[in-house]
């Protein structure tokens, strides 16, 4: 019985534990798309992608600290983001990934903001609140208000599925 709790333990702490270094992990339905589109590409154009399945490949530099319910993919040659955002609880990031490398993938989506929208996110909160520019705002976007916003739009890939390489 000792040998089984022991046992037991070992396996639980080994499943809790981060994706050790060259390994990756699969989240959601994965990556099937073969080619990434470049995100500077894919913020100067929104307009030819969106509705879009697209892939992203870069760096982890934000996750819901709450949910692991998104994280933001930048490039780190040209330093543009783009916010992953998925269903609560059906795919959870964890918030040690920040850093890694990732590739993330879903539809393309481009959300109108209200002219009170816009005005918050230049004074980087909620009408009336201050902002977290980690968390994502109450207008129903799933982007924080640090997201880009072009042309009254915010941008973001509703994921699908994603691979994080430990």
């Amino acid at each position: 019985m000792k040998r089984f709790l022991i046992l037991s333990c070992v396996l639980f702490a080994m499943a809790a534990t981060p994706v050790a270094a060259g390994e990756t992990t699969s989240y959601g339905g994965g990556v099937t798309l073969d080619q990434a589109v470049e995100i500077d590409t894919l913020l100067s154009n929104p307009n030819d992608y969106v509705g879009r399945k697209v892939r992203v490949d870069g760096v982890i530099t934000g996750v819901c600290k709450k949910r692991g319910c998104w994280m933001q993919i930048t490039d780190p040659e040209s330093g543009d983001g783009v916010r992953i955002k998925v269903e609560d609880g059906v795919i959870v990031f964890p918030y040690t990934s920040m850093g890694h490398e990732a590739q993330a993938e879903g539809i393309f989506e481009a959300i109108k903001l209200s002219p009170e929208q816009i005005e918050a996110r230049k004074h980087n909160h909620e009408p009336g609140e201050a902002c977290d520019k980690a968390e994502p705002m109450k207008d129903g976007s799933g982007a924080g208000c640090d997201a880009p916003v072009v042309d009254e739009y915010v941008y973001l890939v509703r994921g699908t599925g994603a691979v994080i390489k430990g």
